[in-house]
C-alpha cells in the first residue's frame, strides 16, 4: 500500500496456480505445468494480470523465478519485482515496471495450518517497505508484507474457508491468519512481526464482524473490544474471495491494512470454473509476451 493511501498492489508467483480452472481441469498433476504471475494494481487505472503458463515459461535458480516475460529475484537484501504482463479483460493493456520489497527484517519462522503439514504459511517479511516503478501506471512506495505459502493439497480439500489480514502498528506489522477446516476444527493465529524479523505469538483480540463483500462473501477481522473494523477501500471482489483494504484498532492503535477473505465452498462449485477462464486466461499464444 502507498503512504499516501492512494495505491495498492499485489504480485503472486504461483507454481501450481491454485485458483487457475486450467489447473483444476488438468487434475493438478503438474503444478509447473500451470504457473503464473499474477500482478493486480489498485487506485487510478487498476488492473488484473493472471495468465495461466506451461512449463516451458519456468525457470528456476537459487535466487530467481521466471515466469514468462516476469521475474523475482532475490539480490541478498531485496526482493527485485520485473514485471511485463497483459491485464485480463475488460481492460486488456501492459502492466510492466520494477517492484522493489525490501524487508524490515527476515523471520525464521513457518506455520502448519494443518497437523499434517499439507499447508504451509512462511512469512519471510510482514514489516518491509516497497517502491513502485510501474510507469504511466505509478511510481510510489509504501509498506509492503512478503510470505510464501506451500501445499500438498488442494486448499479446499481441507478447508471451508479462511481469512488473513495484516495491520501496520508501532514498531512492526499485526498479522491474523485463521482457517476453519472442514472437519469443523479452527485454524488461529496471530502474531506480531517487529521490523528487525522478531516474532512474538500474541493472544488474539476479539473477532470483530465485517460487512460482506459486494459478492456477498462473509468477512471478519479482529480489533480491541468496542472497535468496528470497517472497508476504507475495496480491492479485488470475486464470488468467492475478496481482497481490501481495512481500518481496525489493535493495542489502542488505528491501523489501516489489507485484508482478505475466501469461501472455498465456493470455489469448490464447477460452476465457478468456466467463469474463472475469462480472467485467467491460458497461454495458447496469447497475451503475447
Amino acid at each position: 500500500m502507498s503512504d499516501d493511501g492512494e495505491n495498492a498492489l499485489s504480485v503472486i508467483g504461483f507454481i501450481g496456480s491454485v485458483f487457475s480452472p486450467w489447473y483444476r481441469w488438468s487434475g493438478r498433476k503438474a503444478p509447473e505445468n500451470n504457473v503464473c504471475m499474477n500482478v493486480a494494481t489498485y487506485g487510478k487505472g487498476a488492473r488484473f494480470a493472471m495468465t495461466d503458463r506451461g512449463r516451458g515459461t519456468l525457470k528456476q535458480t537459487k535466487d530467481t523465478l521466471t515466469i514468462g516475460p516476469s521475474s523475482m529475484h532475490w539480490d541478498g537484501n531485496r526482493l527485485l519485482i520485473e514485471v511485463n504482463e497483459v491485464s485480463s479483460p475488460p481492460f486488456v493493456s501492459r502492466i510492466q515496471g520494477t517492484i522493489i520489497v525490501t524487508p524490515g527484517g527476515i523471520t525464521d519462522r513457518e506455520f502448519l495450518l494443518t497437523d499434517d503439514g499439507a499447508h504451509v504459511w512462511r512469512p519471510l517479511s510482514p514489516a518491509s517497505r516497497i517502491e513502485v516503478d510501474l510507469g504511466p501506471r505509478g511510481k510510489w512506495s509504501g509498506t509492503g508484507y512478503f510470505d510464501s505459502n506451500f501445499g500438498t493439497r488442494a486448499m479446499e480439500a481441507d478447508c471451508a474457508y479462511w481469512t488473513w489480514g495484516r495491520f501496520p502498528i508501532e514498531g512492526g506489522t499485526r498479522c491474523f491468519y485463521e482457517a476453519v477446516r472442514r472437519d469443523g476444527t479452527e485454524q488461529i493465529g496471530s502474531f506480531m512481526f517487529h521490523t528487525d524479523g522478531r516474532v512474538e505469538e500474541v493472544a488474539p483480540p476479539p473477532r470483530q464482524g465485517m460487512r460482506r463483500s459486494l459478492w456477498g462473501v462473509r468477512r471478519a477481522t479482529r480489533g480491541d473490544p468496542g472497535s468496528r473494523p470497517r472497508q476504507v477501500k475495496g480491492m479485488l471482489d470475486a464470488p468467492f474471495y475478496c481482497r481490501s483494504v481495512v481500518r481496525t484498532v489493535l493495542d489502542g492503535q488505528t491501523s489501516t491494512g489489507v485484508h482478505e477473505a475466501l469461501d472455498l465452498n465456493r470455489f469448490r462449485g464447477p460452476w465457478l470454473m468456466p467463469l474463472l477462464a475469462v480472467r485467467v486466461p491460458r497461454n495458447f499464444g496469447w497475451p503475447k509476451a
